[in-house]
């Protein structure tokens, strides 16, 4: 919702800044997401201006020289291209410094080859309308030259875009937000907009009966078929009534809030639903066929065709107005084009319809839920319907009814006839709640003086009574639905005034324990700050997915990862089935990425992932065990370069694959002081994997807790993802079982390492990894850390010989090794390399 400030401090004018009274909503509970600039800037710049003469420019037919008194010592000369502009004329000027809305800012120029000081401004220059069709405004003559005019329109003005939440509809309308002003900042609150004496008539001609009946409203008879889902409507009858633009004044309050000036009528509607915050809808009355309208059930398959020139299709479940004719517009959603208010001067050429004279306004209340499913099966949202579904109070028909009669009477010149018909009459009584005082300490934890609860609630319009211990508070019609009982007033108390004078506390610890984190928690946060410090991003994917995705990830029909866990009652076919691998949902945010133009992604994913059970044994019957087997996971996703490119490269980096995978795998499991290996992928076991570039992720016991490699290019494909993507995953929950909860240190800085390489010739098919165990488990304690740091094939190894560069490092925690110490174990090393993998020092 928009809500132009001039509007508000119609009612309310808190002295505070507009940052300052947006801070204060927020602050108690009414969410300002934007704060607008509306209209001109530069003010001083704008002025009111007489055309002394005009000419015809000399170069330009569509152009006119006009010498303009703006209120200086000499008159300017303005350059003006609206046809309607007149020597005499009394107008608005936009002088050079002015800021448009549009942020352009004006300055002397030649307009072909004639200087130009400024503009003669038209509405929508100055965003009091959206169309120029009516040329330059005309002021009225009596306004004297150099004028601001700022103090005879409404030019510029601060806009505040509320985010209203769907218990709070009273807060859908001006009043119902200057209420609140008034009551978070203590400003003074005017009276009701219906209070007005000229809007009394509407309530004085009341004539009342019952939901379920006919009525008239002058010569137009109307019966309500469905009292269940409205419980109220209203309806008073206008004639001679005179279509015309509105007044600049409502065009530019109806324009900063966001809604674009129509005519005088239509104008009255949208401008009495903002400010009351309840709708209208304003039926031409001799278009009304057989002078009778009926409120029903639409039949299965019945059409109308509404105010957007939209044929819609309804069911048995939505309400439609009926004439003789047949519908006439969609309850409490929007009118239909055949009963709409026409002006015959801006219909379509050839057309017969005349201007609409007589007038018959409707202001009901709809059940809120049948609204909302409404718009919801016709894809159709208007601004009344979102008022609707939230649940109006009866009593706000009235209300906005007599906002309407007092400006239907001063706007269009209209005679109303025969006073107001009201089928349904007031709501429930109004529900009286006792506001205790100890209660209101017990929740708060601290006292709210009496006075102060009640001054808070009166303001927000509830009646308050003293009671012996506390206060009898008596609940307005707009907040029937939100408040009902004793917590609801506490909670207004609260978030109007304790919540800023609560005192900070520290909660009493009962039951002598410190709150921490579990091993498993830690653990997980470590991983997932390793990933994040080596450059990935987080994303967060959903649990639930689509059946189509195991046929993307070319899972076989009886493969395990098959055992899904179908939901009950999913939201969609999308969202049917929990997901078995989290690989599914980082393929999906690649491939997001790579469609806006983000091809280089490194992605990892934190969630659970999840397998059916099987059927439990006949022996559980009775019982409910869980359905699925849920374990947390952590994987990674890699796409596109390695790295950013860079100068020292030759243009880009290279791709990221299974090693650039393993080696933040390795950062991992390395941080969290869990030791593993690389081994040999189980056939089938993860069909999405390239089955050459893929492996298990093993504990030091060769059980598997993940896996690594590089996605199956066909996968990939299915996603629109090209070149390698590389991918790990782990079980945390079997990894934190392997991590150590308490982490020991030992000295690396008192006695240095004795550092030695080898060079081991190999047959190319014995893993390099292979090499490594091999070596770790002949160096014993002796060798603190061995790892390749080079690989070399060659004509003079051999064919099918591989020459791995070892580079070991030897440590003892007493005193520092020498080459005599190390050589016996060197030496074992050379025997078990020889012995285990065939392997040879090379010269």
């Amino acid at each position: 919702m928009k809500l132009p400030l001039s509007w508000l401090h119609d009612h309310v004018t808190p002295e505070l800044g507009t940052r300052e009274l947006a801070t204060r909503l927020a602050m108690t509970g009414t969410e300002i997401d934007v704060i607008h600039h509306h209209g001109v800037d530069a003010l001083e710049h704008f002025v009111v201006g007489k055309v002394l003469e005009r000419a015809p420019h000399p170069d330009a037919d569509k152009l006119s020289v006009c010498t303009v008194d703006v209120g200086e010592a000499e008159p300017s000369q303005i350059v003006c291209g609206a046809p309607n502009v007149a020597a005499g004329q009394t107008v608005a000027v936009g002088r050079p410094g002015s800021i448009m809305p549009d942020g352009t800012k004006l300055k002397t120029a030649k307009l072909r080859g004639v200087a130009s000081a400024g503009m003669i401004l038209s509405e929508d220059e100055v965003a009091i309308a959206s169309d120029r069709a009516g040329g330059i405004m005309e002021l009225p003559d009596d306004l004297v030259a150099g004028t601001p005019l700022a103090d005879v329109l409404l030019i510029s003005d601060e806009v505040l875009e509320l985010e209203i939440t769907p218990n709070r509809p009273d807060c859908l309308g001006v009043y119902g937000v200057a209420r609140e002003v008034a009551a978070a900042t203590g400003a003074p609150l005017g009276p009701p907009p219906w209070e007005a004496p000229a809007a009394r008539p509407a309530f004085d001609e009341l004539r009342t009966q019952d939901a379920a009946g006919s009525g008239t409203a002058g010569d137009i008879t109307i019966t309500n078929e469905a009292p269940d889902l409205c419980p109220r409507m209203t309806w008073r009858l206008y004639e001679d009534v005179t279509l015309a633009p509105s007044p600049r004044w409502l065009k530019a309050r109806l324009t900063a809030a966001g809604q674009r000036p129509i005519n005088n009528v239509v104008d009255i509607t949208n401008y009495v639903m903002l400010l009351t915050g309840q709708p209208l809808h304003a039926f031409d009355a001799d278009r009304i066929a057989g002078g009778t309208l009926v409120l029903r059930r639409a039949a299965d398959g019945e059409t109308i065709t509404t105010l957007d020139e939209v044929e819609r299709t309804l069911d048995d479940q939505m309400l439609l107005f009926a004439d003789g004719d047949g519908p006439t517009s969609i309850a409490g959603v929007m009118g239909g084009a055949r009963s709409e208010i026409h002006d015959a001067g801006t219909g379509e050429p050839g057309t017969s319809r005349p201007t609409t004279t007589r007038v018959l306004m409707e202001v009901a209340t709809w059940n809120g839920p049948n609204v909302n499913r409404t718009m919801a099966k016709l894809g159709l949202r208007s601004e009344a319907g979102s008022r609707f579904e939230k649940g109006l109070a009866p009593e706000q028909t009235l209300e906005a009814q007599a906002v309407a009669h007092q400006l239907m009477v001063e706007l269009c010149g209209a005679t109303p006839v025969g006073g107001t018909l009201d089928l349904g009459g007031d709501g429930p009584a109004p529900a009286v709640i006792r506001l205790r005082d100890e209660k209101v300490t017990a929740l708060l934890g601290a006292p709210v003086a009496r006075d102060r609860c009640a001054a808070v609630l009166t303001t927000l319009g509830f009646g308050v009574t003293p009671a012996e211990d506390g206060l009898d508070v008596t609940v307005p019609a707009f907040r029937r639905i939100d408040v009902t009982r004793e917590a609801d007033l506490i909670e207004e108390v609260a978030r109007l005034e304790a919540l800023d004078t609560l005192p900070s506390t520290v909660p009493e610890n009962r039951t002598g324990h410190a709150a921490q984190l579990t091993h498993a928690q830690k653990v997980r946060r470590r991983a997932e700050d390793v990933l994040v410090g080596v450059g990935l991003h987080e994303v967060c994917g959903w649990s639930f997915t689509e059946p189509a995705v195991l046929d993307r990830l070319r899972i076989p029909a009886e493969h395990p990862l098959r055992a899904v866990v179908q939901l009950e009652n999913p939201m969609s076919e999308a969202q049917s089935i929990l997901r078995p691998t989290i690989l599914g949902s980082l393929l999906d945010a690649a491939a997001h990425n790579r469609a806006h133009g983000h091809a280089d992604v490194q992605l990892f994913e934190s969630g659970s992932v999840y397998a059916a059970r099987p059927a439990p044994p006949e022996a559980w019957a009775g019982q409910r065990p869980a359905p699925a087997d849920e374990h947390h996971a952590l994987a990674v996703l890699l796409h596109g370069a390695a790295a950013p490119a860079s100068w020292q490269g030759a243009g880009s980096a290279a791709p990221a694959d299974v090693f650039t995978a393993k080696g933040i795998l390795e950062a991992v499991l390395g941080t969290l002081r869990v030791p593993f290996s690389i081994g040999d992928a189980p056939e089938g076991a993860w069909p999405f994997l390239h089955p050459g570039r893929s492996g298990a992720v093993l504990d030091a016991d060769g059980a598997r807790i993940g896996f690594l490699g590089e996605v199956h290019p066909l996968v990939a494909q299915a996603w629109d993802l090209d070149g390698p993507v590389a991918a790990f995953a782990v079980d945390l929950g079997k990894v934190a079982a392997l991590a150590p909860e308490v982490v020991g240190y030992r000295d690396l800085t008192s006695f240095p390492a004795l550092r030695q390489d080898l060079a081991v010739v190999v047959a190319d098919d014995v893993p390099a990894q292979r090499v490594l165990d091999v070596v770790r488990g002949a160096g014993g304690k002796r060798l603190a850390d061995v790892r390749v740091f080079d690989v070399y094939r060659g004509a003079q190894l051999g064919e099918g010989r591989v020459s791995l560069a070892l580079h070991c490092e030897f440590r003892a925690p007493d005193r520092t090794l020498t080459d005599e110490d190390v050589a016996p174990v060197r030496a074992k090393i050379v025997a078990a390399l020889a012995e285990q993998v065939g392997g040879e020092l090379r010269g």
